[in-house]
């Protein structure tokens, strides 16, 4: 992202030559790039084509006019950002305003002042240099899944039913195997094994929502739907215990400790959205399959299996998938006994 003292790439849309050629003179002289293009459709194209850093735009034009043009920026998520001057010589307030709802920063009248047309630049500049930390402090903290359902839907506290699959992952004696390590190589051990489940969950159209010590737990199917969801979670999972097992015999050529994971998964209704308050939330799911899913994942030591899964799970994955039943388990905190079954 460009700012007032560096080059930017600004686009410039005005249908008189005259006026083109001077406002794009003038803002060459700031010392940025500057594309021009004389309506509102090929500026529509021109923004698909190329990265932009601010739209300088006029409104009177034939064919698309600078209002409808605003219009399509707010309707398109990967433009709606796009930091955009109006320069215009309509006079009325209610053309200002209209501009302004439509999402442009600002409104200058022609002939365009170029201590002002400066001014403007660079406040632009520092707003969405603002709004770009903003979202890649979303995007890190809150997985990039939900930065755009962010983006996409707004913040509200709350949740509502959908269908997904839930899946629980940790390293088995974990505790006692940092026991023997320097905080920083465990600190290391950790951020690599997250790479690699991270990866795996995520190839498989998974979310991670929650990591806590060496376990983490992740959703399939919110906060977007995601067709054969627990099928995905299966096949995330098999991954993860093989990308481990490969991971061990790495480290153990090295010298290093081996690791070896457990995983539980369960299917079903969950109630997905935003808990918390409004000064800090966090985005999860909740309801009977996300216990099933844990109490599965910490079957999987005493079972001697590394991925267990319910039978709503197993109704779901139909063939393809070697499942070994192992009956009705009692499981931690479920009145009711539950149908379990180990993926090979």
């Amino acid at each position: 992202m460009a700012d007032a003292n560096h080059a930017a790439q600004i686009l410039l849309v005005e249908d008189n030559r005259v006026n083109r050629l001077l406002l794009a003179r003038q803002v060459e002289q700031l010392g940025h790039a500057v594309r021009s293009v004389d309506d509102g459709l090929q500026a529509l194209n021109s923004l698909r084509e190329q990265r932009f850093d601010l739209m300088l735009l006029d409104i009177e034009m034939p064919g698309m006019n600078g209002f409808q043009v605003l219009e399509q920026l707010t309707a398109d998520p990967e433009l709606r950002e796009l930091p955009v001057i109006v320069t215009s010589g309509l006079d009325g307030l209610a053309n200002v305003v209209r501009c302004i709802e439509l999402g442009a920063e600002d409104y200058l009248h022609k002939p365009v002042n170029p201590v002002l047309l400066r001014a403007r630049i660079a406040a632009s500049f520092e707003k969405k240099r603002l709004r770009d930390q903003q979202r890649e402090l979303v995007r890190r903290f809150a997985t990039s899944a939900v930065a755009q359902d962010v983006q996409r839907s707004g913040f509200a506290l709350g949740g509502h039913l959908v269908p997904a699959s839930v899946l629980f992952c940790d390293i088995r004696g974990f505790t006692t195997l940092t026991e023997a390590l320097p905080p920083e190589e465990v600190i290391e051990l950790l951020n690599t094994y997250y790479t690699l489940m991270f990866d795996a969950i995520g190839s498989h159209g998974g979310v991670v929502n929650q990591i806590i010590g060496d376990g983490l737990m992740a959703i399939f199917g919110a906060p977007q739907p995601l067709e054969g969801h627990a099928k995905c979670a299966v096949r995330a999972g098999l991954e993860m215990v093989e990308m481990a097992a490969q991971f061990s015999l790495d480290q153990r050529a090295a010298g290093g400790p081996e690791i070896r994971v457990g995983v539980g998964i369960a299917s079903g209704e969950v109630v997905a959205g935003y808990t918390g308050t409004q000064d800090r939330a966090t985005y999860t799911c909740v309801g009977d399959t996300v216990n099933r899913a844990a109490r599965l994942e910490a079957c999987t030591k005493g079972a001697q299996r590394a991925v267990l899964i319910d039978g709503a799970t197993r109704e779901h994955l139909g063939a393809g998938f070697e499942v070994e039943p192992l009956g009705a388990m009692q499981l931690k905190g479920k009145t009711q006994s539950v149908e379990v079954f180990a993926v090979a």
